[in-house]
Order: structure tokens, then sequence, then C-alpha cells
């Protein structure tokens, strides 16, 4: 079996699709993408392409390790973003051939299905309590928001106050056994995400996400000490080396690897093992589509210490297309009792609709991240 061509699609909402064929007709999807940037990964992938075409496609170690290894400089969310659609869709082409799903080639299964978690609420939270009902009567038993709008190194106090008074009325709204996720964005500073961790402590959180930058990880373990909340980040790490110092420093609780950033399928089942050996808990980043969904949930289905995944339906970002519009069997994720089904089809188990795809691709995407600043004029961490 030889590749025979890489196919890009850049797809509403703020998708990437990658479909790689071959000359026995098994062709497999991919999602490579960096939110805001994904003319620039979609370039990336067809630089790899060069490398690609004519080579076997069931070989996915070897091809992971020239995609990374061959181009000297390695790392970062462009490559690795893109290394990681190109690697789902060599899972998805190697379990198609095969006829089997592919967590039963990554050792098979311990888990039928995992718990879910869904957004409420925006980029500046309001109307969340009703957000929070929402979903919990939608099924959900579990829930993330946006713990605050931007905020100085050092802010207000009528900041911080605003940002506790939603995250009790989602507890109010939910009552006391509805996991509650408070995701800080990286828009909190080491000063003040002391000031907010102390004042959640009574809410009983599921976990605070990214409560500093990951480049500020130093500050975590003053953070974690006032707060009995789990600690969870990993969305903006990219490789198994950007984890290691992570998990050796001992400052987390849940690591978020993105399937679609950090080297795909090969990669994060390593960086799982990795933090599996350190008793840290995964929870895979995916605010994405649905190839990035169904390649989570094959990691999801071989890791012992997944707990909670991450999923976009309906998230506030899906305006113009929604995670199932792409795929012909609409039933691939099925949602109960606060869980999604594993997969078990082949591959990664999702169908997608390329006439659909080619349809919305001729509209495409322009998505950027917003650009905030704060009242002095200084630019504000989104």
């Amino acid at each position: 079996m030889k590749i025979t061509a890489l196919k890009t699609y850049i797809v509403p909402p703020r998708w990437l699709f990658l479909k790689i064929e071959t000359d026995e007709g098994v062709s497999g999807w991919g999602e490579p993408v960096v939110e805001g940037r994904a003319n620039t990964v979609e370039a990336a992938v067809h630089e790899l392409a060069d490398y690609l075409i004519g080579k076997d496609p069931r070989l996915i170690e070897d091809h992971w390790n020239v995609m990374y290894r061959g181009g000297f400089y390695r790392g970062g969310p462009i490559l690795m973003s893109a290394i990681a659609g190109i690697d789902q869709a060599l899972w998805d082409i190697k379990g198609r051939a095969l006829g089997v799903p592919v967590h039963e080639l990554l050792g098979g299964r311990c888990r039928d299905r995992i718990k879910v978690y869904s957004w409420i609420g925006g980029d500046r939270p309001s109307e969340v309590a009703a957000g929070a009902k929402d979903v919990v009567a939608r099924g959900f038993t579990a829930l993330k928001m946006n713990g605050t709008e931007e905020l100085q190194i050092v802010d207000s106090h009528d900041k911080i106050d605003a940002a506790i008074e939603r995250v009790a009325m989602v507890r109010e709204a939910v009552g006391p056994h509805v996991g509650i996720a408070v995701d800080f964005h990286g828009r909190v500073h080491r000063p003040m995400a002391r000031v907010l961790v102390k004042e959640l402590e009574p809410y009983r959180l599921m976990f605070i996400e990214e409560p500093v930058l990951s480049e500020n990880r130093e500050a975590l373990k003053e953070i974690a000490a006032l707060s009995s909340a789990p600690i969870a980040l990993g969305e903006r790490l990219y490789s198994r080396w950007d984890f290691k110092s992570v998990l050796q420093e001992g400052v987390v609780d849940i690591i978020q690897p993105d399937l679609s950033h950090a080297g795909g399928i090969t990669e994060c089942r390593k960086i799982a093992a990795m933090a599996e050996a350190y008793d840290v808990a995964v929870a895979p980043h995916c605010p994405l589509g649905p190839i990035a969904l169904a390649a989570c949930l094959q990691l999801d289905a071989v890791s012992y210490n997944a707990f909670i995944q991450e999923q976009s339906l309906g998230i506030h970002y899906n305006k113009s297309n929604d995670l199932m519009d792409y795929a012909k069997n609409k039933d691939v994720f099925h949602y109960e009792d606060g869980y999604v089904t594993i997969p078990n089809g082949p591959g990664l188990g999702v169908e997608i609709d390329e006439d659909y795809v080619k349809e919305r691709a001729k509209e495409g995407h322009r998505w950027r991240n917003p650009i905030w600043r704060h009242k002095d004029g200084s630019f504000a961490e989104w």
C-alpha cells in the first residue's frame, strides 16, 4: 500500500480536515489545526506530504519519527499539529485496512464509554446559571466555564468578586454533585491567581484549568497549596518533552494534551502513559471537530488514567456548523447519562461526508482569536 495524496479542506466553523488517499482505495481522515492558524498548519501538512507521498501508510511510528526529527527544528504548535492530523489519518487507514477500530490496535479498550463535559457561557461569561441548567437537562453531569474576563497582572477585587459570583450561581443552579471545571484560560497572572483559587475553594470544583500560563508553571506549587481543587493544564504543550518537566515537578493533577496539537494518537498515547506513572489523570482537550473527538476517544479507550473527555457539541464557537454536521454516521458519538460511547467502527470510527466537506470548504473560514485590551490600552490575554 502506498500513499498517493494528502488533501486538505478548511471548513467552518474553524476547522481543518485532512484526507490521506492510498493506491489501494483505503483512505483516512485527520484534523490538523491550530485555532486561528488553519492556513499555516495546512501549509505545514503539504510540506510534510513531500516525504509521505509514495510511502507505506502503515509504518506510522517511523513516519512520526521522520516528520518530527527529520526537519532538524522540531516541536511547537504548527509542526506538531500538522503531524497530529497526519498521524490520525494514518491510524484511520490502518484500522480501516484491517477492519478494526484503532483502540484494538493499541491493545484493546479498557472501558466502553467515558464521561464527557460540556461548555457553558462564552468568552465573557453571562447567564451562566441558565446555561448550566440547560447542560444538565441535556444529560451532562459535568461542565466547564471560563472563570474570569481579562485580568491585569495585579487587578481590582471587583473582578474577583464578579468571577466568584458566577461560579456561585452555577453551583447553586446545578446542585452539589455536578462537576464544575473553571478555566482561567491563561488570563490570570500569579498575583491574582493566588487570590482567585482561595476564593473558589468553597465551591468544590472538579478542576481548575490553566490557573497561570504553562510557561509560568513555577507558580503552580504555591497556587495549588491554596486550594484542594485539582490543577489541570496541557492544551498548549505539544510533545512528551513538553510534558516531561510538568510531570517531574509534580505541579499538576490532570494533563490535557490535545490530539490535534500534540502529535496525534502516537504521541498522546506516550504522554498518557508517562502521566500514569506519576499518578496523573488525563482529560484530552478537544473543542474541535468530529475527527479530533474520534481520535481522542480511541486514546481514552486504552488509557487507564483517562477520566473525562471534552467535546464541542453545541459549543459557542460552532455557529455555522456543529460537531455532527460532517459525519455520515450521526450516531457515532452516542451520549447517555453524561457519558459517550467509545466508537467501535473501523479506524477512528467516524464516517466523514466528503461531499459535504467539499461543499463547506468552498466557504472555508478565516477564524481568528479575539484581541482584547485592558482599560489602559495594553494587550489582554484571551
